[in-house]
């Protein structure tokens, strides 16, 4: 028999966030994303979800002494590489799991600041915003909100690239190490573009970078928040700088849309696993 040379530990990467029943979003896009790249994927669960793809009819969450008891048990157990933040939901939720990060957070942390789901249901406490903006975004070294929360964390409407550009800068001024405001809400027929925003050198005018990625015609875009956020994780745990993180994540979630499918009713998700079904085993 041929002895195999033993495999490297894939990187221990966390998702600490809100289940999707419907597999598509949340922390089940999360895991299937880690998987997909590389990464061995662990979650801490901020809020149980009943959802499929027309939409969410209820949200069940944990005491928020529990969710920081998931999130140390994994930090006391595995050396985590890279980690993101989804749905958080509650002003007392955000509070503990800031606790704890302030205190254990040693890798790179990417903040998804879920606030509305696809079908328009609330997953962000009105209560919970200040919390957010308070506790968590000091600690993002990226922050990747869509159009409508940059929209509510920026206090202006986005509708122009100029727009965008002090929506960045706004967004920055209260605290991320960079934002990555994500362009799937802009319509258009051209690419799609994410705004990549890093603070300037010596406290000068932020360097912000337009990322584009061909447009994929497709319904099936259930979880492509958290699929992008998940895959940025990932490759920032694998060792990779912010920039080519993001693209390496974008490229990822490209393919995810174009060999997309609908596995019930509604909306569809990515899929995650187009990377390893296209390869020849």
């Amino acid at each position: 028999m041929t002895a195999h040379a033993p495999h490297p530990t894939p990187p221990c990467i966390l998702t600490i966030a809100g289940s999707d029943s419907g597999g598509g979003a949340g922390i089940q896009a999360d895991l299937k994303t880690m998987t997909a790249l590389g990464g061995f994927g662990m979650s801490v669960i901020t809020a149980l979800t009943a959802q499929n793809g027309l939409g969410v009819t209820g949200i069940h969450a944990p005491n928020a002494e529990f969710v920081a008891l998931q999130l140390t048990t994994v930090l006391d157990g595995f050396p985590v590489a890279g980690a993101k933040t989804g749905m958080l939901f509650s002003a007392p939720i955000i509070e503990a799991v800031a606790d704890v990060l302030d205190v254990r957070k040693t890798f790179p942390l990417v903040v998804d600041p879920v606030s509305v789901s696809q079908s328009g249901h609330r997953l962000l406490r009105e209560d919970a915003v200040e919390a957010l903006v308070r506790r968590v975004l000091p600690l993002a070294d990226l922050l990747t909100p869509n159009r409508p929360e940059a929209e509510m964390l920026a206090g202006m409407d986005i509708t122009t690239e100029g727009d965008a550009r002090e929506a960045v800068r706004r967004i920055l001024a209260m605290g991320p190490k960079a934002v990555l405001l994500k362009g799937g809400h802009f319509e258009g027929s051209g690419d799609l573009v994410d705004w990549l925003g890093l603070p300037g050198e010596s406290g000068g005018e932020p360097d912000i970078v337009a990322l584009s990625q061909p447009r994929v015609d497709t319904p099936n875009n259930h979880g492509t928040g958290c699929t992008l956020s998940a895959a940025i994780a990932t490759c920032l745990g694998l060792g990779m700088e912010l920039r080519p993180a993001v693209q390496r994540a974008q490229r990822y979630l490209n393919l995810c849309l174009r060999e997309s499918y609908t596995p019930g009713r509604g909306f569809g998700p990515p899929n995650h696993a187009a990377p390893l079904t296209l390869r020849d085993f």
